[in-house]
């Protein structure tokens, strides 16, 4: 198993998941049924509602995001981020056990 811990800066709270390897994060959050990531188009990547800010020392631990991530990105409700991430194409691996994510005030 993998873990991860959502911080909500904006309620103060921390709530840690367990994740299966070769889950998304987005996927692993809804099953775990976890507020703040919405998830709406399923990981298809149109619709920028998984958004959330990857703390180090964990982005240094992903790839780039794509170009269509990248675009993506620029409709996120909440502020983007240099760390902004879509939590859809973050696809957990054992080298992520532990990641930390912020998750954005608003995913709309």
């Amino acid at each position: 198993m993998i873990t991860v811990t959502l911080v909500s800066p904006a309620t103060g709270t921390e709530r840690t998941i367990e994740a299966q390897p070769g889950q998304s994060l987005m996927q692993a959050a809804i099953a775990a049924n976890a507020p703040g990531i919405e998830g709406d188009c399923g990981g298809l990547l149109t619709c920028a509602t998984c958004h959330v800010y990857v703390r180090e020392p964990w982005l240094a631990h992903l790839p780039p995001p794509v170009a269509d991530e990248d675009s993506m990105l620029d409709f996120v409700a909440a502020e983007r981020r240099p760390n902004s991430r879509l939590s859809c194409q973050i696809a957990l691996t054992p080298e992520l056990d532990g990641l930390t994510v912020e998750l954005p005030a608003s995913q709309y």
